[in-house]
């Protein structure tokens, strides 16, 4: 396991073809106002790459850009509203077909309001992650080695919740359904960033 670390742009030809695991780090919670720091991925298979960005940056990343709105790859997420969010506002690209592992934990832990990344590793993979960085700042001019291992931790468990959320989704007869809010979570995230952040424009009242 070896974590990456690039200024600007994700190298070429440095992820295997298949599903991508993506995080991004950002100076808050409001995309707009809030910018991109770090771009977090994942192949699955053992390494993490972490894409910097510095303040006042372009965000060209053509690399990037393309692993990400690629059609042909799923991408994997934790939350992945808020991170598809940041990614259209800053890259100019939409993240899909997307997964969304927070959502499937939604569907199938029902015994249970914990859905954090920490309590899923915990109880489906049984291993530990801090989350000691996720309030730092991200966008000072070094990231500490913690920060960096923290911000690869977001992306190196995906893979594996996936399979695991799959098989409950399957055993408790509601992956059509998780499938549809899959398909959703895109233009959920689009709406967060039209101004509908709050609003529940399904609701009656």
């Amino acid at each position: 396991m070896t974590i990456y670390f690039h200024e600007e742009d994700l190298p070429a030809g440095v992820l295997a073809d298949g599903p991508v695991a993506i995080d991004t780090e950002t100076m808050g919670l409001i995309t707009p106002r809030d910018r991109l720091c770090v771009v977090q991925i994942s192949d699955g298979r053992g390494d993490e790459h972490l894409v910097r960005f510095s303040p006042g940056s372009a965000y060209d990343a053509p690399n990037l850009k393309a692993v990400v709105a690629d059609p042909a790859r799923l991408k994997l997420f934790h939350f992945g509203r808020f991170d598809i969010a940041a990614l259209q506002h800053y890259l100019g690209v939409l993240a899909t077909p997307a997964y969304c592992t927070k959502i499937a934990s939604r569907l199938v832990r029902t015994y249970t309001d914990r859905h954090g990344l920490k309590e899923l590793v915990r109880e489906l993979l049984g291993q530990e992650i801090s989350k000691q960085q996720q309030s730092s700042d991200w966008g000072g001019p070094v990231l500490s080695e913690a920060q960096r291992d923290y911000a690869a931790s977001d992306v190196r468990y995906l893979h594996r919740l996936k399979e695991e959320l799959d098989r409950r989704l399957e055993r408790e007869g509601r992956m059509e359904l998780a499938q549809a809010c899959f398909d959703f979570l895109p233009h959920r995230a689009l709406l967060d960033l039209a101004g509908w952040p709050e609003i529940d424009i399904f609701s009656h009242v």
